[in-house]
């Protein structure tokens, strides 16, 4: 389907542009969310007759994410997870959990704009893109981490995820290796009652 777009959208191209996307993502994001209309001649003199509306609300709104952005940028965030030994989650942290700790924070960012093409399953410090608006996007840090002192420790940059382990193997002196030779070589060997019982 060839649509106009309303705003700049990324991989996609600048408001105003003509593109041609898939029927499916037209039909249930782009039309729906108001980004972009159908591209044919009435939509076309529509957009044109508010392409200066557009650009202006569009700039309004580019000036209200970079004025929230400035403050949301590097902001740090602790979110307490059970996780095992190794470091790995027993659940894990998506969108809708970085959102809601960022709105704890005082800041109104939806599931939608933060970033997260994966959940995070591991603990440590990770840097999550929060995008504003299509032109503005700041990162923040996410410490995941299995208590507050946990956070505080990874904040100041240990690694919580290495475990101090022992010898994986066990090992053996030169007197156990005899020992294991003798009692070998005595369960090997035929017994006296063995012996008579040949002869």
């Amino acid at each position: 389907m060839q649509v106009i777009l309303l705003e700049r959208i990324a991989k996609l191209g600048q408001m105003g542009d003509e593109v041609r996307v898939r029927d499916g993502y037209a039909r249930n994001f782009l039309l729906p969310n108001h980004k972009a209309l159908r591209a044919n001649e009435a939509n076309r003199k529509k957009f044109e007759s508010q392409r200066a509306q557009l650009e202006a609300r569009n700039l309004e709104l580019k000036n209200e994410a970079e004025a929230v952005g400035s403050k949301l940028d590097g902001v740090s965030v602790i979110l307490v997870r059970q996780a095992g030994e190794t470091g790995q989650l027993y659940g894990s942290v998506s969108a809708r959990d970085v959102a809601e700790a960022l709105t704890a924070e005082g800041f109104t960012v939806a599931r939608n704009q933060v970033v997260l093409h994966v959940p995070i399953k591991t603990i440590g410090l990770h840097k999550v893109p929060v995008r504003l608006h299509p032109e503005v996007e700041v990162f923040v840090e996410i410490n995941v981490a299995r208590s507050e002192a946990e956070a505080v420790r990874q904040a100041e940059g240990e690694d919580l995820t290495v475990r101090e382990e022992g010898p994986a193997f066990e090992t053996f002196s030169e007197d156990d290796e005899d020992d294991r030779r003798d009692r070998r070589d005595r369960d090997e060997a035929p017994s006296d009652e063995a012996e008579d019982d040949a002869r």
